[in-house]
């Protein structure tokens, strides 16, 4: 038996290759593929060579990702990526897929990448004989009125064969007896329903009760049976069936009726009375499936929903409703429920293949994820739309029918933006319509893009002058955008000189850190300021610098004492004396201690104090101006000498001094100083040569001091209206200029060196007049001529009515 249908299955499978053939050669023509298949073919086999039929090399498969999309729930097919071809994965039920369908269809999608292709591959599904007919009852009872005349018919359940065509029902058979023959009714649908057909009137009393096996038969080959009893019974008289208004009624429903929605009220007359007219209504035949949704009322024939209705699960139902009434005779109507699609399934979006990272200097367009849409529902309730929600960054673009491609549509940049979450938003057209999202993350690696930037244009740094050298001074940073490796920074200084040497000799740089370090104790009085580069490079490939100024002001320190110019403090050893006249009232000048000091700002503020003087009252000094005048009136007849130590102190913290000393004589006129000055002790032969020296001044002296007044007094008349360059010198008030760097502790005091013109006048009356020039680059040693006769000379500087010293 087995040979022989292994021999009748060889025309077949001719023929099936053939047809194989001809939907090839069509496929190449409409651009698809098109197999057929049996359904319950085993897993494993193979239906057909995509990838020659598709003219794609073997070798490509893998490296191209080529996979099988189907639009089922269940995945039926895959493809061997080795050699191509496409095999079944999962058994297939023709009637479970396609139910009462003539034609059966099964499509996939072939899709495959770089290039990104799309093929549409439908697969035919062929009816074979693996369904026995099956009738809804195990046993048929049947009452029949002993008044039927013959020539009665009977209707009886037909079977259900889920197979269609010749594999269907064709035929049913009866047992030969004497009373009874089988006959058939065909509907408009083409159903055919078995009867019985009365032939010989029947007398209760001789036989009440007749059992018969009915047997179905289908077209396979071989055929398949199936069997039920019928079990008539002889009744009395009852010669009324009950009868429905339609023998099929055709229903339409929403798949989401609610449960206890009533489908039907069911109706089906008898005319007899009593309980021959009574009837009570039942499933003839029904399937599982049905049968778990929809109930049927024992009296009323009310049909309603008791679970939930699918339209993606099946989409027509077919119900045979019994009536019977109480003598037993019963009758048949077809109920056909189409139930209709509503829009109860959401979008679903499935990632077919996705980029993780992305580079920052990718181009626009960049192909990020692949994505696969689909709706299950039907017709409008199935058309999806898809777009970017909130991101200009970003494009859908639809490849085909179901599938779009999310690709970048500016430049990415990191450091603007390091993460992305693009969300898909896909909706229905239906009503209500639905929607899914879907987010995608995407994480935007980095390239070296960004310089490091400083975080200033330029840094300025005070160091105090006579610093430890190594000592930190201050520190330079520079950000970089970028991450790991591209964002860590360096620190160099760039090699330039500063007066013949490496900058390098005075400052250095923790290339880690930026920390700057001094080299060298600095000398606020040998270099004030300098300035050197600083570049900051990341360590990317390749490596991206930037460049900043860093300008080093050295701040002064008071570690200079101030250095007295008049009276010389060399002269200490020989007497120096100033003469004051006995008419000289009070505040008369009798000189003026100048003296400067190499620092600069409050540190070179000096002030002049009497440190020690045996007649306080007798002299004053100007604190400010270092003018020493008469505190009191003299007396005609008072004749004085009195030595008096003067203290010239900075402002700094803490103060440095110096101390000169001098000698007063209060007398009539010269010729009484000339005595004062031969009393002091001094034997040698120098003191006596200084004695005539010191005669000859007065004289000179005298001479021009006269003169000098005279042009002075012409000139103030003149110019009594013509200011000074810088106007007169204000003994309460220090000069204000400010310093060469840029001074966090800016005093707004006096730098050195500057030219003072000095005017030193025997006249109390005559006010002192100093004019301030600064001097540029002078170097403080510069600043007195040491080699001066005039100021060396103690005795011609004591005696000089004017003097003029560069200071």
């Amino acid at each position: 038996m087995k040979n022989s249908n292994r021999e009748r299955s060889i025309p077949r499978l001719i023929a099936w290759q053939v047809f194989i053939s001809l939907l090839f050669s069509l496929q190449q023509i409409s651009g698809q593929l098109q197999y057929s298949i049996s359904e319950e073919t085993k897993k494993g086999s193979v239906v057909g060579n995509v990838a020659k039929d598709l003219g794609v090399n073997v070798k490509d498969l893998q490296l191209r990702k080529m996979q099988i999309v189907s639009q089922t729930k269940k995945q039926y097919f895959a493809v061997n990526l080795e050699n191509g071809d496409l095999i079944i994965s999962e058994r297939i039920d023709r009637e479970t897929l396609c139910g009462v369908k003539q034609i059966c269809f099964i499509n996939i999608e072939a899709v495959i990448e770089n290039p990104l292709n799309f093929y549409t591959i439908t697969i035919e599904i062929q009816d074979v004989n693996d369904n026995a007919p099956m009738f809804s009852k195990k046993h048929f009872d049947i009452g029949i009125s002993e008044s039927s005349v013959p020539g009665v018919h009977f209707p009886l359940g037909n079977a259900q064969d889920p197979d269609i065509g010749t594999n269907s029902i064709q035929s049913y058979t009866l047992p030969e007896n004497e009373y009874f023959r089988l006959g058939e009714i065909t509907t408009k649908d083409g159903i055919k329903y078995p009867e019985i057909i009365l032939q010989k009137s029947l007398d209760r009393e001789k036989q009440s009760f007749y059992e018969f096996i009915l047997t179905a038969y289908d077209g396979g080959k071989p055929p398949k049976t199936g069997t039920a009893i019928i079990k008539i019974t002889v009744q009395d008289v009852n010669d009324n069936f009950p009868a429905f208004a339609q023998d099929t009624y055709h229903i339409r429903l929403p798949e989401n009726a609610p449960i206890g929605f009533l489908v039907i009220q069911l109706n089906a007359t008898d005319k007899d009375d009593g309980v021959n007219g009574l009837v009570s209504y039942s499933f003839s035949h029904i399937t599982e499936t049905a049968l778990e949704l929809f109930t049927i009322d024992l009296l009323n024939g009310d049909i309603k929903i008791i679970g939930n209705l699918d339209y993606e699960t099946t989409e027509t139902y077919e119900i045979t409703v019994e009536a019977k009434d109480g003598g037993g005779q019963v009758t048949h109507c077809k109920l056909s429920i189409q139930i209709i699609d509503v829009n109860d399934n959401s979008p679903e979006i499935r990632v077919t293949s996705l980029l993780a990272s992305l580079l920052e200097d990718s181009p626009p367009g960049s192909v990020i994820a692949i994505l696969n849409v689909r709706d299950l529902d039907s017709g409008i309730n199935g058309d999806v739309a898809c777009q970017i929600s909130d991101t200009f960054e970003f494009q859908l673009i639809p490849s085909s029918s179901s599938y779009y491609k999310l690709v970048t549509a500016v430049s990415m940049d990191r450091e603007r933006k390091s993460l992305y979450n693009v969300t898909i938003h896909c909706m229905d057209k239906g009503s209500p319509p639905l929607s899914t999202n879907k987010t995608i993350q995407l994480i935007i690696s980095d390239v070296n893009d960004n310089a490091p930037i400083f975080e200033k244009t330029n840094y300025i740094v005070y160091i105090i002058e006579n610093n430890h050298p190594g000592t930190s001074t201050h520190s330079v940073h520079a950000s970089d955008l970028d991450s790991d490796e591209n964002g860590k920074v360096t620190y160099s200084i760039l090699n330039n000189n500063i007066e013949d040497l490496p900058v390098s000799s005075y400052i250095s740089i923790n290339s880690m850190t930026g920390v700057l370090y001094a080299q060298r104790s600095f000398d606020y009085e040998q270099l004030r300021e300098f300035q050197f580069q600083v570049m900051a490079k990341d360590s990317g490939s390749p490596p991206l610098s930037s460049n900043v100024t860093v300008r080093i002001c050295i701040i002064d320190k008071n570690d200079n004492a101030p250095k007295i110019l008049y009276p010389s403090p060399d002269t200490e050893g020989s007497a120096l004396f100033e003469f004051i006249p006995h008419s000289a009232e009070k505040g008369y000048l009798v000189t003026k201690v100048i003296a400067v000091d190499a620092d600069s700002g409050h540190n070179a503020w000096l002030s002049y104090h009497l440190l020690q003087v045996p007649d306080p009252s007798l002299v004053i000094i100007g604190q400010q101006s270092g003018e020493i005048r008469i505190g009191r009136d003299l007396s005609d007849l008072e004749a004085l000498r009195q030595k008096i130590i003067i203290l010239v102190k900075d402002n700094g913290v803490p103060s440095l001094s110096s101390t000169v000393s001098m000698n007063l004589v209060v007398a009539e006129n010269f010729q009484q100083v000339v005595p004062e000055i031969k009393i002091q002790p001094n034997n040698s032969e120098s003191s006596s040569k200084m004695s005539f020296y010191l005669v000859v001044a007065l004289v000179l002296i005298s001479f021009f001091f006269i003169v000098t007044v005279v042009i002075t007094i012409i000139l103030k008349c003149k110019q009594s209206n013509t200011p000074t360059s810088f106007g007169a010198y204000n003994r309460n008030v220090y000069p204000q200029f400010t310093l060469g760097c840029p001074s966090e502790i800016s005093d707004t005091s006096l730098p050195f060196p500057f030219s003072y013109d000095v005017c030193v006048t025997m006249d109390s009356k005559q006010n002192e007049i100093a004019y301030l020039k600064p001097v540029q680059n002078v170097p403080t040693e510069n600043l007195i001529d040491t080699e001066d006769p005039a100021v060396n000379d103690s005795s011609s500087n004591k005696l000089k009515s004017t003097n003029i010293a560069q200071v």
